[in-house]
């Protein structure tokens, strides 16, 4: 049976702009189980509708950030599982998927704040934020291999944007354990901290300086171009920039910065 209702696996608090999303499931390093993904996706979808939200931070409560799937939970739901495991056509993606690939989709900068484990499905969470800032003793590991299966949670395509195909199959094949620091060095994450949670708190404060649409113009042309041809770039570019020319908000940064005083701006306009 699925825990009660009662049970929040995912919490989500709103604070001057920032979400601090937070997997707190801490007497179980915030293993996965079905609720929690449900629970990410719900609140993924949930931020995406409030425009007045500017950055989200994900980390986990207690002593890591996610120690992967709870196999123990899980397997004792086939129906569930079957049912999870089939994806929606209007997206994609089924929940497994989703539950990282939401953040993908959210229009905001989505830092993970990585301590502790970070491990199979925690680490394709990760990977599904924007940036990642990781304690340089944070455990990390593509786990599933140790399993005899693969990551499925988009975890192949995030590790395909991140390092060479080489270094994506050994880490797959090989389930080997390395370090936050080892993980700044393959190009996993793009900064260690001894306080993650709090870096991310600077980046995103950091971030709310710049335009809501400017940002998550960057972040759909980077997103949807990565793989495509310079001429699709070239298109895409073009439109992003004639939305952003005569945007409110671009006003506002461009007199903010003519001006030299702090920008006012208002929520995102899609």
């Amino acid at each position: 049976m699925p825990e009660s209702a009662d049970d929040t696996l995912v919490t989500c608090t709103i604070e001057r702009g920032i979400a601090r999303v937070r997997l707190s499931r801490p007497d179980k390093m915030n293993a996965l189980t079905l609720d929690t993904l449900e629970q990410l996706v719900d609140t993924a979808r949930m931020l995406r509708r409030d425009k007045a939200v500017r950055a989200v931070v994900i980390d986990g409560e207690g002593e890591a950030f996610c120690a992967g799937l709870d196999f123990g939970t899980v397997l004792k739901q086939p129906m569930r599982v079957a049912t999870a495991f089939v994806p929606r056509p209007w997206h994609g993606t089924n929940v497994f998927q989703e539950a990282c690939w939401a953040w993908r989709r959210l229009p905001v900068p989505v830092i993970a704040a990585v301590h502790g484990h970070c491990l199979g499905g925690g680490l394709q969470i990760a990977l599904a934020a924007d940036f990642r800032i990781a304690h340089p003793d944070s455990t990390w590991s593509v786990l599933e291999g140790k399993w005899g299966i693969i990551p499925d949670m988009s975890g192949v395509r995030s590790l395909s944007e991140l390092v060479g195909i080489e270094t994506a199959k050994r880490l797959t094949m090989t389930a080997e354990m390395f370090s936050g620091k080892e993980a700044l060095e393959l190009g996993l994450v793009g900064s260690v901290d001894a306080y993650p949670a709090a870096a991310a708190l600077e980046l995103a404060e950091q971030l709310k300086e710049r335009s809501p649409d400017q940002l998550a113009a960057a972040k759909r042309l980077f997103n949807d171009t990565w793989t495509s041809s310079a001429r699709h770039t070239f298109a895409r570019e073009r439109i992003e920039q004639a939305f952003l020319l005569f945007n409110r908000n671009t006003k506002v940064a461009r007199e903010a910065a003519f001006t030299k005083v702090a920008p006012v701006f208002g929520p995102r306009s899609r």
